[in-house]
């Protein structure tokens, strides 16, 4: 699928929700993967993990629906769905680490061709450190999918030969959703699997890292 126009965050979350297997277990990062939650179908029977503490955790949660004790990570409201189940912080952390989930959606600053993630520090003296889980999950979990910006506010490309910030996890990512483009990576480099709103030939141009294409 290619789009004449980027894709909105929205959008963004729509391609990742439709990519997740019925019956997933899944962990969405603080950021623009929560999103996610609001794009997923009741086919689909997938029961999303918080790192505080809760199986079963359903869309944002809006006006009446607001419960201050009930949010995800971010801190940001959330419904439960029926059968959810909660626990503590320790035990969420034993199945992040224990490969109990299939998936886990995570933000990034960086990405490697080779997989590498960033996601938690930019190095800069007056960054404020926030790894919390990420290390964790982006290990633990089957699959790690990364939902970002492909570029920075100077221009840059966030998908990159070599990670210039500090490391989060090595080799880990399989997926990157970007407002520009979907990249697949595995053993034989990145393939880019749709464009929006630019041509292969001008995402070739501005991400410094050998692009191949894959057969419809």
């Amino acid at each position: 699928m290619n789009t004449a126009a980027p894709l909105s965050k929205h959008e963004i979350a729509a391609l990742v929700a439709a990519d997740i297997e019925a019956g997933s277990f899944v962990n969405l990062g603080i950021g623009q993967p929560t999103l996610v939650a609001d794009h997923l179908t009741p086919e689909q029977d997938v029961t999303l993990h918080t790192e505080n503490g809760m199986l079963g955790m359903g869309p944002a949660a809006h006006g009446d629906e607001v419960d201050p004790d009930l949010i995800n990570a971010g801190k940001i409201p959330v419904t439960e769905l029926p059968g959810a189940a909660y626990f503590h912080h320790a035990d969420s952390f034993g199945m992040m680490r224990g490969g109990h989930l299939d998936v886990c959606v995570l933000g990034a600053f960086q990405v490697s061709a080779a997989g590498d993630l960033a996601n938690w520090s930019t190095g800069a003296p007056d960054a404020i450190p926030a790894v919390g889980g990420a290390m964790d999950l982006a290990i633990g979990a089957k699959q790690t999918w990364v939902m970002m910006s492909l570029f920075a506010k100077d221009g840059a490309a966030k998908l990159v030969e070599t990670l210039a910030y500090p490391v989060t996890g090595l080799g880990c990512v399989t997926r990157v959703y970007t407002e520009s483009a979907v990249f697949l990576l595995g053993p034989d480099g990145v393939s880019v699997r749709s464009t929006h709103g630019i041509t292969l030939e001008e995402l070739r141009a501005r991400v410094p890292v050998p692009l191949a294409t894959i057969e419809a």
